[in-house]
């Protein structure tokens, strides 16, 4: 089983502005997918953000962190953003996983992302599930974090101000524009589950947004206390317990974990196979039986690297079919075979004027085997039924339906 990954990614935001992200996913087709929007004027690679999404990874959810306009790698001036405009930037990250065939069931928002994914949420058909973590109630909360330059704003239509050690410009849009966002009523229509996460003591939005939240949801909903965590999470083993709780929240609301997010599981017979590919992008769904795979292309030649390639498919059929062989004809000849490696690789070479696929096959053999086991066991490898049909030939019969 590949390891699980993470990939840059960038897609155009409102307004065509190109902002980047990380996609981490799985080493098996994701039981989930999850979108996480981080604070404000924080980015996507804040430890509380990188924390829970690899946790989020470790349990089988895909997750893409992103960066706001004007923040961390994605383009555009930070004076530009309003909450208006970072409500849309996580609709579009949103409509970016779908056209990559991995609708988001899960929006997950800290502090001010928090507040902007209980806006967007209702606009994101496919999710299913809200968890906010130390968000305010209102978008207007972080008011607070700038009335010092508020004077400033009115006078000169911009200001400067300083958050976590860093300058950040503003303009008088952005206060105009916070004014504008009522979330209460948003929450009470948002019509899916809701975990709300916050801190007794967190300092920067008080706990009693996280009641005001609470209250104005409608069921199912549910509150966790993060005890001492601190408002950025900043410790590792807050993070984790907040992933955790996250994840094992979630899995009651979304589809069955074998399941490919964005659909439901087919009627397969037990020998057949059924492979599903979006509407755009590389990435496949793949039901043998009862079973979930994944393919794709790696990121070199377009695709997003969440599953082998289809050449490697073939190569893992081969392989398998090979040990599998071999165990069954050693066990059979009560021969010592402790286990089989069997290492493929695949190229196409011209010979004789003519292109030629070759498969490379290394068998290692474990245990203690005379010489002639070895030799016979080489032989049976050639005879495997997935080595004959390679070698047969093969007629594909196609239908449409």
């Amino acid at each position: 089983m590949q390891p699980p990954t993470t990939t840059t990614i960038s897609f155009p935001g409102p307004g065509g502005v190109e902002l980047a992200g990380r996609l981490h996913a799985p080493a098996a087709p994701p039981r989930g997918v999850a979108l996480f929007a981080h604070c404000f004027s924080c980015g996507k690679d804040i430890r509380a953000a990188v924390r829970v999404s690899q946790a989020l990874v470790e349990r089988g959810f895909a997750v893409l962190r992103f960066d706001f306009m004007g923040l961390g790698e994605s383009a555009g001036d930070f004076a530009d953003g309003t909450f208006t405009s970072n409500v849309d930037e996580v609709l579009s990250a949103a409509a970016w996983l779908r056209q990559q065939g991995l609708p988001p069931t899960l929006l997950i928002g800290h502090s001010l992302g928090g507040a902007a994914v209980l806006a967007a949420a209702a606009r994101i058909e496919e999710c299913r599930a809200v968890a906010t973590i130390g968000a305010p109630a209102e978008p207007l909360h972080v008011r607070h974090l700038i009335d010092k330059v508020a004077p400033a704003l009115e006078r000169d239509g911009e200001a400067e101000i300083s958050l976590g050690g860093r300058p950040f410009r503003i303009r008088r849009e952005f206060l105009t524009d916070l004014a504008t966002h009522t979330n209460r009523d948003r929450i009470a229509k948002l019509g899916k589950a809701l975990l709300v996460l916050h801190a007794p003591s967190d300092a920067v939005v008080g706990i009693d947004n996280a009641q005001t939240i609470y209250v104005a949801a409608r069921h199912p909903k549910s509150f966790v206390s993060l005890d001492d965590a601190d408002h950025m999470l900043s410790r590792k083993r807050d993070a984790q317990y907040a992933a955790d709780v996250i994840a094992a929240w979630a899995s009651r609301y979304l589809p069955d974990a074998d399941s490919p997010p964005g659909a439901e599981p087919l009627a397969v017979d037990h020998g057949s196979v059924v492979v599903r590919g979006g509407a755009t992008g590389f990435r496949q769904h793949i039901q043998a039986g009862k079973h979930m795979l994944s393919a794709d292309e790696p990121v070199d030649v377009g695709g997003t690297d969440t599953g082998p390639s289809p050449y490697q498919l073939l190569l893992s059929s081969l392989g398998a079919c090979t040990s599998m062989t071999l165990r069954l004809y050693a066990d059979r000849k009560g021969w010592p075979l402790a286990g089989v490696d069997v290492h493929l690789d695949h190229e196409k070479r011209s010979e004789d004027g003519q292109k030629v696929d070759v498969i490379a096959r290394e068998l290692t053999l474990h245990g203690p085997l005379a010489d002639e086991q070895r030799a016979r066991l080489l032989e049976i490898a050639q005879r495997c039924p997935v080595h004959r049909t390679l070698h047969g030939t093969v007629r594909i019969e196609d239908n449409l339906t």
